[in-house]
């Protein structure tokens, strides 16, 4: 699914060209005045349209600008988005696009650290930042009167960022202790590491988001700051604001603030393809837990894949909500376990499609991931009922719809798209994509993505079994 992943959750060769080669796009003001983020023919769900009046332009250097009017309220919801992410990374310097996202945060030419805080503060503006395997992103939620001072700060840090080494020192204990957080000391984080390490064996997805300790611990400004000139640059970001603004003026302003920076080319992103799964993988983890967890994972398509549609419904089925199979039969009848869930992670150049499982504190897990393999087995095999098909449509369909009710979640999912997609226009057809999925597509792709050979099992156990803690 097309997910705005952030650390919490973890996670196309790009080949230079010449600033003279890309052209500006012309203003063109939207044909259509329907209101923003209407969704046309709900009562007939066979005919469902999402639109939005989306200006896109490019400037000179290659930055590109998508622009939404919206009056509701006086409010601009500002996004910064780049593509680069931990894939763009290495062994050795994994977490350096996570890291370089704390350090955006410390200060650059114009604003030092203590004044970027302090200015949004004054001025009523909430921000945030988040690193994925894909792209990084900085957002701003203010009033639509403080657009030009957030604006001048943006490209402040983009064109200037200090990277002071006795900020990076203390930073680095910052993200030291967020991993220990986020995964070190949190079991399940440990699971999602290792589900990633186990998936994926030669794709820079193998490793986290955050990146590894020993990573963290031998960064230097001088590795960041060969990370910040090469990809925090114009042609590698989308711009996307969403609010209240006249659509030629922000032009304007943007062309005068972000044109004056400078193109400059980025390298070739010849990522090692992962081969396709062969041979069941395993992994055990043992850890001060309660019960017994595990997950079943297997590769699946990128985002740009039309198989998505259907393991995204697939997933659905499986694993979504208190109606889904497994929670039926694992929760409901069997009361083996507190919770299921199931996923399909659809990344720019691969994807993970899983489920898992929590069980009760004293009930063994071997005997569920027999029933878990039984479920799989039926999507491959049986085709699913109309009604069950009909349901995750809703749902999925809902889920989309709800991350549109603000005006943050229109620029993430406008931003999301035209990075991971190549343009924002897929958000517009993704229902119709839904919709057109049949019980026979989610049968053929489960034979083809979640045969034996191709899933890696990945458990949780308590370091001591209940039995001998009693002995």
């Amino acid at each position: 699914m097309k997910r705005i992943s952030t650390l919490l959750v973890a996670m196309t060769s790009v080949f230079a060209t010449s600033a003279q080669a890309i052209d500006p796009m012309p203003y063109q003001q939207p044909a259509n005045a329907d209101i923003v983020g209407t969704i046309k023919g709900w009562a007939n769900t066979g005919s469902l349209k999402l639109s939005l009046p989306v200006t896109k332009f490019q400037l000179k250097n290659g930055l590109t600008v998508l622009l939404v009017e919206d009056h509701t309220v006086p409010m601009v919801s500002y996004h910064t988005w780049y593509r680069v992410g931990s894939r763009d990374e290495s062994p050795g310097v994994t977490g350096a696009a996570h890291m370089l996202e704390h350090m955006m945060f410390k200060g650059a030419k114009k604003y030092d650290g203590k004044a970027f805080d302090r200015i949004f503060h004054e001025n009523g503006i909430s921000n945030n930042a988040f690193t994925t395997n894909d792209y990084t992103g900085f957002y701003q939620n203010l009033p639509s009167d403080k657009l030009e001072l957030v604006m001048d700060m943006e490209v402040d840090r983009m064109s200037s960022l200090a990277l002071k080494p006795e900020d990076l020192k203390s930073e680095k204990e910052v993200v030291k202790e967020e991993r220990r957080w986020r995964i070190d000391n949190n079991p399940m984080g440990v699971v999602r590491e290792t589900m990633m390490g186990t998936v994926f064996r030669t794709s820079p997805y193998r490793w986290p988001v955050i990146g590894y300790m020993k990573d963290i611990e031998q960064y230097d400004s001088e590795k960041l700051r060969f990370f910040y000139s090469t990809f925090y640059v114009p042609n590698n970001a989308v711009l996307v604001l969403v609010g209240d603004f006249d659509t030629p003026k922000v032009k304007s302003m943007i062309e005068k603030y972000y044109g004056a920076l400078e193109y400059r080319p980025l390298p070739n992103r010849n990522y090692p393809k992962e081969k396709p799964q062969t041979v069941q993988q395993n992994a055990v983890i043992r850890r001060d837990v309660q019960n017994d967890s595990f997950i079943v994972a297997f590769q699946s398509p990128p985002q740009s894949d039309p198989e998505m549609y259907a393991l995204d419904l697939a997933a659905n089925i499986l694993g979504n909500g208190t109606s889904s199979r497994l929670y039926k039969r694992l929760v409901y009848q069997k009361q083996s376990a507190t919770s299921t869930y199931a996923f399909n992670y659809a990344l720019k150049e691969s994807g993970v499609y899983a489920t898992g499982v929590m069980m009760k504190p004293g009930v063994n897990h071997k005997e569920t991931l027999d029933v878990v393999y039984n479920e799989i087995w039926k999507l491959r095999n049986q085709k699913v009922s109309e009604a069950e098909l009909a349901k995750a449509k809703t749902q999925v369909i809902k889920d989309l719809v709800d991350s549109l009710k603000t005006m943050d979640g229109k620029a993430r999912a406008l931003a999301v798209n035209e990075i991971q997609s190549g343009t924002y226009e897929t958000l517009f057809t993704d229902i119709e994509k839904y919709q057109a999925v049949t019980a026979e597509d989610i049968k053929r792709v489960s034979e083809k993505y979640t045969n034996q050979t191709q899933r890696s099992i990945i458990v949780l156990e308590p370091k001591v079994k209940q039995g001998a803690a009693n002995e």
